[in-house]
């Protein structure tokens, strides 16, 4: 039989001589795997006679202990040895200055809405806000909109299904900001009903809408600022006063063209667009359609409440991401929704 202490002296050495783990795994086979060394010596005990065996098996199983001793030794020693490695390569010098959190700062298009809301406070009106799942009488019947109106399409309008999955046209994502105009009367006639005057009503609707479209100048979620002024002896002129004076304002220009072109719509008669043309800047001298308005149609006044025989008012709505779009020289819309912190980052 093999030499057992010079079997034993071989392997701890072969073990101390492998320096990667894969290579001890390698080494262990020689003398512990299922042809190994020292596993040969285990299958021939049989055929030692029976008075040796006994003697035989406990010397094999002697050295097979100290063999396996000295290789999990090993493998602890090159596990802290890759541990030692691994921690001087990623090692920090927490001497260094710290690299400091990203600063953040506030949306381009959040910061139009922020100064629409500023210059309308500056002059009387107040912040009204609605939900954005609206109901189909808020968004459309209460606004003098009809039944065949386009926009109650399922190709105009996102409405929402039902626990069956089934389209319910009663509910939808609000199209306009405009159910938030008729929520505010409403709610401004029951606060009063019990004067005899009712006390004017002067509130601009903001936040998100959504419709079926989307280009370079338009998005499925949009924003949205619309105006609403009621009261006894209220006129267009007044409607062109406060929007003319807002927009020179908001451009920070006072030689801004504004003008007032005939057009229609469903909740105001008679109804406009709202044009302007800049008289510098790469814009100057063309006309954009830049808002709608007109004066709040009786049948949006009776919905809301109101008497439209003794209180009139007027109505206008406009596209603040297009405003932003203007103020900073912005050509496709959908780089405002994006989330590419190298086009926001230039609005800090």
């Amino acid at each position: 039989m093999e030499n057992l202490e010079q079997l034993v002296t071989q392997a701890t050495a072969d073990f101390t001589a492998a320096n990667e783990l894969a290579r001890l795994e390698d080494v262990k086979a020689v003398y512990l795997g299922k042809d190994g060394s020292l596993t040969a010596l285990l299958k021939g005990l049989g055929k030692l006679p029976a008075e040796e065996r006994k003697s035989a098996g406990a010397a094999i199983n002697a050295a097979k202990t100290q063999i396996e001793s000295a290789l999990a030794a090993r493998r602890e020693a090159l596990r802290i040895a890759q541990l030692a490695a691994r921690l001087a390569a990623e090692s920090l010098d927490i001497t260094l200055p710290g690299r400091g959190s990203a600063r953040g700062s506030i949306h381009p298009v959040m910061r139009t809405l922020d100064r629409i809301e500023q210059l309308f406070r500056s002059i009387g009106f107040e912040v009204a806000d609605g939900p954005e799942i609206e109901t189909d009488w808020h968004n459309f019947t209460a606004l003098n909109t009809p039944a065949n109106h386009p926009a109650r399409s399922m190709h105009d309008t996102f409405y929402l299904l039902d626990d069956a999955g089934q389209v319910r046209h009663d509910v939808l994502l609000r199209t306009h900001t405009s159910p938030v105009q008729i929520r505010s009367m409403l709610a401004h006639v029951e606060k009063f009903r019990h004067l005899d005057t009712m006390p004017e009503i002067r509130v601009i609707c903001t936040g998100r809408v959504y419709r079926v479209d989307s280009d370079a100048t338009h998005s499925p979620m949009f924003h949205q600022v619309e105006g609403l002024w009621v009261g006894e002896d209220v006129s267009f002129a007044d409607l062109k006063g406060v929007v003319a004076d807002f927009l020179r304002r908001f451009f920070e220009s006072d030689d801004l063209k504004v003008r007032f072109r005939p057009s229609f719509f469903p909740f105001t008669e008679p109804s406009a667009e709202i044009d302007v043309a800049f008289m510098s800047g790469p814009m100057e001298g063309r006309w954009l359609e830049i808002a709608g308005c007109g004066m709040v149609h009786p049948n949006v006044l009776r919905f809301g409440g109101i008497d439209p025989e003794r209180y009139t008012g007027f109505a206008f709505g406009m596209g603040p991401d297009r405003l932003t779009m203007l103020r900073y020289g912005i050509n496709d819309l959908r780089l405002f929704f994006d989330g590419d912190l190298r086009f926001l980052s230039q609005f800090q």
